[in-house]
Formats: structure tokens, C-alpha cells, sequence
């Protein structure tokens, strides 16, 4: 039988997501409550001035930009306090916000934009080289590439975000309302594909609204926009990226919904991190496993004191028990660890606060609305306790992938379950355990790296005759990294100078998260099957015996 979730429904709302975070009647706090903070210029944005120049954003979009429903706005930006405001103003306008990794490539970009068919760009002045690159490779018009962030173009060639507004002064421009939300689309997130490009995932606003519904049920009250050590109500100190589902949603929605402070860092910092904890008496933190491991080991946290943070959310990669015990062992901070995907939106899963250290290793239990059920190979239902697939149902599964009918159709079964790719079972309490991947990425620090993108790559250099690239596991890193299995062109190059250059030559033409920071191990032949898909698992079992001589040598 299904699993139901154990929590009580949720009635969600018909609404889009403008309404259903500005237009709400039981919003507990003030307008003037300070929700986005940005901890190194203090700059800050109250709920009522997010609102506001939201607002004046969608205006401006309509009155300038010819802003029509469905439009899409392209973010290439890092976290920033005015990317919540640009978010809601292209939705105030009817369009969908599709976020990219600011450390994209220009091709990686303009695929990106490509796919999505983006009308216009965010990014900030640093990053406009890349983004007018593949702006012009798609056909994005030049006045159609905007900043955000504290820098302006002295120049004033590229407009800052704030420029883009109703200067007529006519009051026409009204809000563009989805009118079914279950259909409207909201995000277009990409999530990298085993078969090598990203693939566009389509969320709507039902989609977002009903995850943070669920993610409050989760938290089970245990965050309040009031009290705390500083009477401003519970800090969450946000580094994790925008441009992932992660933080889009239990980030920048979450915060605005219930009334959190989010202080935002554009990357992540050791040092910043734990100086902002101390600072702004950070509550209650996201994080994923290699931040973990940092606050456990790293000798620059027994300079701070953290200890105002009551609880950690761990997620987008497995966390183990082993780093669980090391981090409260040193810093007294309990971990809990969740589960989600890009295709949910993302949370299905996480550990009851209570649970923390009664259910270490689980992702926790099933957040309201869904239903679950394992499934073996040949797609029949495993009884609990016994290993399979997860399956999910519920009001947060995306609606498809965007252009890619046969890739919809392979994730989504015709009674509304989405096949998540992941191996696991659930005990008799009902808490889920997530074991392994059907699916081949590799999970480098929560970023998704595809091999078969690598492999295409790595496959254009003059010196690869064959290669494979699998994800070994580095406990220092606390972390997969992407390693290639190269077999040389004639035989040759098998030095580590040879490795070496290949490693580099590749990291110019990737992502950062992208890199081969597992090595290259030159082979005579890459294992594949009758039918030439590469056996993964048997370079798995090779690295580990590299990995096993490596340690005896010591």
C-alpha cells in the first residue's frame, strides 16, 4: 500500500504566488518587519518595500519592456537582497523567472536562455561579459540585459533593475494574475540530465505555494518571526544559491511567508559565515553536508561563538552520521537532514526537530499532501523495510520538463507519481532513507554534474580516445568529485603531466562545480555493456581498490 503523509492536510490556497504572499488577510507581522538583510553593505528590505519595488519592477517591465504573460526573465546573478523583488515584480507583470548558475559558461548560459526562450537578463556587473556574450549567441537585445546588487554601470550603458519602471506616470499597468495557478508556470528551473544537457523543469505557482505550506508544517512552528535572542524573531543565515530550488524556496519564500530575517551572503565564507552567526544571532541555518564538515573541523570556528544557532537543515547531497555526531559534538548544534528535488519543489522530506538524533541518517518523514511508495526494477511496490525506487505524488510534482515530452513521460506516471531516480525504503515509523541513484549525476557539494556533459567534452580533445567520468567519494570534502577514466589517443600520454593538462584544459570550458577535482586515471579500455552503455559501477569498485592500495602504501 502507498504511504500517506502522517501530518494533517494542508488546504492550499487558489492563488498564484503575488496573492498568496502580498494579498494574504492572516499575515502575522508588520509591513515594517526587515525580511532580506545583506550583512556587508546592512542594506535591507522591510516586507512592505520588497512588495513595493516589486511592484514598480512589474510596472516597469509592461510599460518598457512590452512585459506579456508567460514572458521569461533569465536570472544570472549570485544571492542578492534584490532578487526577491525582481522575482515577484516579473510575476506581478504574468512572466516566469528561470534562475542559471552565475558560474556558467557562456555556452552553458545561452543554452540555458535558449531553452527557456528568455525574453530579457538579470545579472550584476561583474558577470555582464559572460551574460552579454550569450545574450547576443540568442538574440537577447543588448537594452534587454539589466544589474542588480550595489554596483551600476558608471558608464550607464547597462540599466540597473530600479530604472526599469512606469515613468509615464499612467496607471494602466494592473497586475497580471495567473489565472490557474495549478497550470501557470512560476519557475523554469534547469536540472542536469544524465544524458547531458540540463533539462528545464516547470513549476508553477500551485507547485511553490504548496511546498511552502508543507515546509512550514515540517517546521512544525519551531520558527517564528517574533522573540529570539534579539526580539527580531528567528535569523536564517542564507548562503546556499538562489538559482537552486533549495534556496528559491525554503530560502526567499519561506523567509517572506512566515517573517524570518534572511541575512544573505553571496557565496559562502568560512570566517564571514561564522562571523555573521555571532553578529546577527543567527537561529536556525540550510546547509549541506561539506558546510557541515567545515563547522566541525575547521580551526577558525573555535573563534566564534555559534551557539545562538538552535537547529541546522541539512540537504542536497546524503549527510552521514559520522558528521552528524562530529558537528554537535564540537559546537553543541543539533543537524537534521531533509530530502527533496528540483521536479518537487523541492522539500518532500525532513526529520522532525524532535527527531534529530533518535532517526540519524533518515531523511525524515513525509511532509503533508504527498503520497510515497518504493518500487522495485519491474515497477511493483516493495513492502517496507525492503530497498526501491522512491515514488512521490502530491500538489508540489512539477508539470513536465520543458521541450522534452519523452523525458516528461519517463518521469511521470499516468496516475500523477513521479519516479525520483532514488534508492531507499522507509521503517515501520515511517521515516524515509535514501541509500543511493538510480540516477548516474554526480552530487558535487549539492551541485548536480552530469558525466555524460563531461564525457562529451572531454571526448573533443585530440589526446581522448575513449573516456568515462563516475563521482568518487572524498571525506575531506565531504563530497562526490567528478573523475575521468581517459583511454589515450595511440596509447600514449599516460604521465601525470598528461592528467594534469587535461584537467585543465576541461575546467576551461566548464562551470567551477564542474571540474575534475577526482583526477584523471588513463585505462586501457572503458568498461561497457553488449549495447555500449558504460558500466559506472565497475570503475566504482576500480577507484575504491585505487583508493584501498593508496592506504596500505601508506
Amino acid at each position: 500500500m502507498p504511504t500517506e503523509s502522517l501530518y494533517p492536510l494542508v488546504q492550499i490556497p487558489d492563488a498564484d504566488l503575488w496573492g498568496f504572499i502580498f494579498e494574504r488577510k492572516d499575515k502575522p507581522f508588520p509591513d515594517d518587519k526587515v525580511i532580506y538583510l545583506d550583512p556587508y553593505s546592512k542594506r535591507s528590505y522591510t516586507f512592505a518595500q520588497v512588495k513595493e519595488v516589486a511592484a514598480d519592477f512589474g510596472k516597469g517591465l509592461k510599460a518598457l519592456w512590452d512585459w506579456q504573460k508567460g514572458d521569461v526573465l533569465g536570472l544570472f546573478t549570485p544571492n542578492c537582497i534584490d532578487t526577491p523583488a525582481v522575482i515577484w515584480g516579473c510575476h506581478w507583470a504574468g512572466g516566469i523567472i528561470s534562475p542559471a548558475n552565475p558560474t556558467y559558461t557562456v555556452d552553458e548560459l545561452a543554452f540555458q536562455l535558449k531553452d527557456s526562450g528568455a525574453k530579457g537578463l538579470v545579472t550584476q556587473l561583474p558577470f555582464i561579459k559572460v551574460a552579454k556574450e550569450a545574450a547576443k549567441k540568442v538574440g537577447i537585445p543588448d537594452d534587454r540585459i539589466i544589474v542588480i546588487g550595489d554596483q551600476r554601470d558608471s558608464t550607464h550603458a547597462v540599466k540597473h533593475f530600479t530604472s526599469i519602471r512606469n515613468t509615464s506616470g499612467s496607471a494602466r499597468y494592473r497586475r497580471t494574475r495567473a489565472r490557474n495557478p495549478a497550470e501557470d508556470l512560476a519557475f523554469l528551473v534547469y536540472s542536469s540530465g544524465t544524458t547531458g544537457h540540463p533539462k528545464g523543469v516547470m513549476l508553477t505557482h500551485r507547485n511553490i505555494v504548496a511546498n511552502i505550506l508543507m515546509l512550514k508544517a515540517g517546521e512544525a512552528g519551531n520558527l517564528d518571526w517574533k522573540g529570539g535572542p534579539t526580539g527580531e524573531g528567528d535569523k536564517i543565515l542564507a548562503f546556499l544559491p538562489f538559482f537552486h530550488i533549495y534556496g528559491l524556496t525554503c530560502l526567499i519564500h519561506q523567509s517572506i511567508y512566515v517573517g524570518l530575517q534572511l541575512v544573505v551572503m553571496p557565496k559562502f565564507d568560512i570566517e564571514d559565515y561564522c562571523r555573521f552567526v555571532q553578529e546577527n544571532k543567527i537561529t536556525f541555518a540550510y546547509v549541506v553536508p561539506p558546510v557541515i564538515l567545515l563547522l566541525a573541523k575547521h580551526p577558525v570556528v573555535s573563534n566564534y561563538d555559534l551557539s545562538s544557532i538552535r537547529m541546522m537543515n541539512s540537504g542536497a547531497a546524503p549527510l552521514t552520521k559520522e558528521l552528524v555526531e562530529a558537528a554537535h559534538a564540537r559546537l553543541g548544534i543539533p543537524v537534521k537532514q531533509g530530502y527533496g528535488l528540483s521536479e518537487t519543489s523541492p522539500t518532500t522530506h525532513t526529520q522532525p526537530w524532535e527527531d534529530w538524533n533518535k532517526t540519524i541518517g533518515s531523511v525524515g518523514t513525509l511532509l503533508p499532501n504527498q503520497t510515497a511508495k518504493y518500487m522495485s526494477e519491474d515497477e511493483q511496490e516493495v513492502p517496507v523495510g525492503e530497498v526501491g525506487e522512491l515514488w512521490l505524488k502530491g500538489p508540489n510534482i512539477f508539470k513536465g520538463y520543458l521541450n522534452n515530452p519523452e523525458g516528461t513521460a519517463n518521469a511521470l506516471t499516468s496516475d500523477g507519481y513521479f519516479k525520483t531516480g532514488d534508492v531507499g525504503f522507509q521503517d515501520k515509523n515511517g521515516n524515509f532513507y535514501i541509500t543511493d541513484r538510480v540516477k548516474e549525476l554526480i552530487k558535487y557539494k549539492g551541485f548536480q554534474v552530469p558525466p555524460a556533459e563531461l564525457e562529451g567534452i572531454l571526448l573533443s580533445h585530440p589526446g581522448v580516445n575513449d573516456v568515462a567520468v563516475i563521482g568518487v567519494y572524498h571525506k575531506d570534502h565531504a563530497s562526490e568529485l567528478p573523475r575521468a577514466y581517459v583511454v589515450p589517443t595511440n596509447g600514449l600520454g599516460k604521465s601525470e603531466e598528461d592528467a594534469k593538462h587535461i584537467e585543465h584544459w576541461l575546467s576551461t570550458r566548464v562551470a567551477h562545480h564542474k571540474k575534475l577535482r577526482g583526477g584523471v586515471r588513463f585505462v586501457d579500455e572503458i568498461p561497457k555493456s553488449i549495447s555500449g552503455k558504460i558500466l559506472r559501477r565497475l570503475l566504482k569498485v576500480k577507484a575504491e581498490e585505487e583508493e584501498n592500495n593508496n592506504k596500505a602504501k601508506l
